[in-house]
């Protein structure tokens, strides 16, 4: 997100129809970590295999979603395209304690999907929650997709997990152009809450742009949202926008200013609608540490992001978005949202704790899935005070 808000001057037009606690884990070497380019490189046939599958694996979490939400594997069921919602597993295996670190290891840049028993504590007790169900909230230009390895490893936890398509995101229908206002880009968040039983609660995780939109549903309705976990997100102040935000940082990266084109829907003489990423800087600026297959995903996935709802400003109040528990996982590998930035952010208003990824570009849901997993699992544990 921080790629489209540093550079508001139109390019070439395209038209279409209390103080933070910050904890940070030990890092372990693994052999071929530290070079992204040693991976080997797969023949043209094999990389065309391999995002086939990614693309069968997302659609097949979705597809299975409904079939469930459903209560039926076969038939027909109405088909809500704006969330993608997994039950939990009633899994009774014995668990495993989780260990404190909060940062990832460093490994091969493959990162392959382990099996949750490898990788969280399975000693939580879900009665003892305040909740166990998260829902995920995609930046700007993604889709619930994005999120398709968490959502394994969650649900494999036995969590609950909802993944929403914010309004003209992933298979939600809306065009993008037609976006004016950030509630009506939140819409599909906020209807999702709003639907909620009387006392059932929900952790909000927002990534870049999705961050904006978590701390817009928090003011509406703070007492669904037992903790926020802004993921490399806009985490901003009242009075603030998402432009006001990342022009802190405008003019400090060429590539920012290159990865997007204004899209002028309504004439040349009328604001830009949205913005459009250049896809052949997707890798440097979003995914420089993740695995070629999720780049690929993503090429063919990415929407444009709606222009109208980076300028609003939030009205955010003590009483309300004050009251939920805020935690930030930053990445320290970002090219989109720069580490620096990261800080600003959280030194404006401090969240309860602070948390890095180690070795994680903007995408961590990508580079770094098993520890982003962790440190949800590990947030979620953490106490009321």
């Amino acid at each position: 997100m921080g790629n489209l808000c540093t550079c508001f001057s139109p390019k070439t037009p395209v038209k279409t129809k209390k103080p933070t606690k910050r904890l940070q884990g030990n890092s372990q070497t693994a052999p071929n970590s530290s070079n992204r380019w040693t991976r080997v490189r797969s023949t043209r046939k094999d990389t065309h295999d391999a995002l086939i599958h990614e693309q069968a694996l997302a659609a097949a979490i979705l597809f299975r979603q409904h079939q469930q939400q459903n209560g039926s594997d076969s038939g027909s069921f109405p088909f809500d395209r704006s969330i993608s919602l997994r039950y939990p597993n009633g899994s009774g295996s014995k668990k495993t304690q989780l260990p404190r670190s909060s940062s990832s290891r460093a490994r091969s840049l493959t990162d392959p999907l382990l099996q949750p028993h490898q990788l969280v504590n399975r000693d939580i007790k879900l009665d003892d929650l305040d909740t166990n169900h998260f829902v995920l909230v995609h930046g700007g230009g993604f889709g619930a997709w994005c999120w398709y390895k968490t959502i394994a490893l969650l649900e494999e936890g036995g969590f609950k997990v909802t993944a929403i398509d914010l309004a003209g995101s992933g298979i939600h229908s809306f065009d993008t152009n037609g976006i004016t206002s950030l509630s009506q880009y939140v819409k599909p968040l906020t209807d999702f809450l709003d639907k909620l039983a009387d006392g059932e609660k929900t952790i909000l995780v927002g990534h870049d742009f999705g961050g904006a939109c978590i701390s817009y549903a928090m003011e509406l309705f703070p007492h669904k949202v037992s903790k926020a976990i802004y993921v490399a997100a806009a985490m901003l102040t009242n009075g603030q926008s998402t432009l006001d935000m990342f022009s802190q940082k405008a003019g400090s990266s060429e590539l920012m200013q290159q990865a997007q084109t204004f899209v002028y829907a309504n004439g040349n003489n009328h604001p830009p609608t949205a913005i459009n990423l250049n896809k052949s800087l997707l890798r440097d600026l979003l995914f420089n540490q993740s695995p070629g297959k999720d780049v690929a995903l993503a090429s063919v996935s990415m929407r444009p992001i709606p222009f109208a709802p980076v300028l609003e400003k939030l009205n955010l109040s003590d009483s309300k978005y004050g009251t939920v528990r805020r935690f930030y996982i930053e990445t320290s590998e970002d090219n989109a949202i720069p580490i620096t930035l990261q800080e600003s952010m959280i030194n404006s208003s401090p969240p309860e704790k602070v948390f890095r990824l180690k070795g994680a570009d903007h995408s961590p849901f990508f580079s770094k899935p098993q520890a982003l997993h962790k440190l949800l699992v590990e947030i979620l544990k953490i106490p009321s005070t």
